[in-house]
């Protein structure tokens, strides 16, 4: 039987990040599982696009990544997402897989997204603590994750929540998009007034998001907006997927699916 292990991230256009985080994550799965042939794919056909357009980039969808896959004779499949939470671009990924079940592949496993469950979001505010162990009271640390509309549930109000239990009341979420947006991180500011602000990118890359709407110079971006109100900003342009804690948290999800 001929194993292979997809690797499925929703891609960035930034190169410097892709390195640092897309890159990471797959060399520490395929050192995870060196029995199986690495693949590749990302769910952003804009991103795919817009590389191939370039000329910079060459990345399958999930379903050419499969196609690929078959071809190469690999009969025993995992996949494992990179993405932060089960929404719509990880719907992708279930919608592919299953397509693909009962017919090509003889044993095929799909590994969760980084947070599927209270659990999850317990070791990744752990994570998180401990890393940024270093912001002061005086200080605020604000996350920017992307949001989602299709999530059942709202895992960065339970972020927040474990934070604030943990009796990390100054670490703050807030998302691009959908609930709870930056309305948190603005109030929490003007309620705190802290000495300064540390931004920090919830997402696996630090990719267009972080680079504008978190830390760009346009008047909309949350950097500009913070210090029009008279803050004081630090931007890390980090991406979780720098993180090793949570690269090794990835990797476990790929284990266990393994090992269903």
């Amino acid at each position: 039987m001929s194993k292979g292990l997809l690797v499925v991230s929703f891609g960035t256009s930034v190169a410097e990040t892709r390195k640092k985080t897309i890159e990471a994550i797959e060399a520490d799965l395929a050192a995870a599982f060196p029995e199986r042939k690495a693949y590749r794919a990302w769910t952003s056909s804009i991103i795919r696009r817009k590389l191939r357009g370039l000329g910079e980039l060459n990345v399958d969808s999930v379903e050419e990544a499969m196609d690929r896959m078959f071809s190469d004779g690999i009969t025993d499949l995992l996949v494992q997402p990179t993405h932060i939470l089960p929404g719509g671009e990880y719907g992708k990924i279930v919608n592919a897989v299953n397509a693909a079940a009962g017919g090509r592949f003889s044993r095929l496993r799909l590994g969760k997204p980084l947070m599927t469950s209270d659990a999850d979001v317990q070791a990744v505010a752990a994570v998180l603590e401990k890393e940024f162990s270093d912001v002061g009271d005086g200080e605020m640390l604000a996350l920017m994750g992307h949001g989602s509309a299709e999530a059942k549930t709202n895992y960065y109000l339970l972020l927040a929540e474990a934070f604030r239990k943990d009796g990390y009341p100054n670490f703050i979420v807030g998302t691009v998009e959908e609930e709870p947006g930056f309305a948190p991180i603005l109030t929490a500011a003007r309620e705190r007034k802290p000495e300064c602000i540390r931004l920090l990118p919830f997402m696996v890359v630090a990719g267009d998001h972080a680079l504008n709407d978190m830390a760009g110079e346009d008047e909309d971006s949350w950097a500009s907006m913070l210090r029009k109100e008279g803050f004081k900003v630090e931007c890390i342009l980090k991406g979780m997927g720098e993180y090793p804690s949570i690269r090794a948290m990835i990797a476990e999800k790929a284990r266990r699916a393994e090992a269903e």
